[in-house]
């Protein structure tokens, strides 16, 4: 019988998997395969797979599973989704946050160099669920990193480049200094335009890849 941490740790693992794309969108999974791939039982397998269900990772085919696919239709949904919460989440937080918890955010956004892609996508993720988290409202937060695993293994196809990398950080700072200036008309607008912004550079560069993405294995929908 599994335990807990058992389950949480096998659940992290294929997670990890499906986010480094070491498990291909559409690869099918079986519960058999998983269970040697990963040394595990077959009831933490079916509980992980039951939760990535949740997060939109992975997707009940049949009788069995596959990796979900990527979804062109799907990540535009997200930016709506994002645009909705973010913007009203910086609004509370252009309120609540604390100058201390302002000063913890602008810190993360000094750490990331514009030619470590790895580390600016890691900061990229954190300050939007950090910001969110400064509207005092969980559920709202709860939300934000919903969106925020959903778009995990797309996301860096969005910063492959120095230059939006550099755009990225730029905004992001603008964002943080209009939330610091307590102005939260101008935080919003901010917000939506990055988020726009960038989803328009995800989808342009998903269909651009469409085919090569295609060829080494990456199902992708629209």
């Amino acid at each position: 019988m599994s335990t807990p941490t058992q389950t949480t740790q096998l659940y992290e693992r294929l997670r990890g998997a499906i986010l480094t794309l070491d498990l291909a969108p559409g690869q099918p999974l079986t519960e058999r395969g998983l269970e040697q791939r990963f040394a595990a039982s077959r009831t933490p397998v079916r509980a992980a797979l039951t939760r990535l269900e949740a997060e939109g990772l992975a997707r009940r085919d049949g009788r069995g599973w596959i990796v979900a696919p990527i979804d062109l239709e799907e990540i535009g949904l997200i930016a709506e989704v994002r645009e909705a919460l973010e913007t009203a989440g910086v609004r509370l937080a252009a309120e609540r946050a604390t100058e201390a918890q302002l000063a913890a955010i602008r810190t993360l956004l000094d750490e990331p160099r514009a030619d470590d892609e790895h580390t600016v996508l890691r900061v990229g993720g954190d300050f939007h669920e950090e910001l969110a988290a400064l509207s005092a409202n969980h559920l709202l937060a709860e939300g934000v990193h919903g969106a925020m695993v959903r778009l995990a293994r797309t996301r860096w196809l969005e910063v492959r480049t120095p230059e939006a990398r550099e755009q990225a950080a730029t905004e992001h700072r603008a964002i943080l200094d209009a939330v610091a200036a307590r102005d939260p008309e101008r935080a919003a607008d901010l917000v939506a335009r990055h988020i726009r912004g960038t989803n328009e550079r995800l989808i342009a560069s998903l269909t651009a890849d469409q085919r090569r993405l295609r060829g080494h294995g990456v199902d992708i929908v629209s």
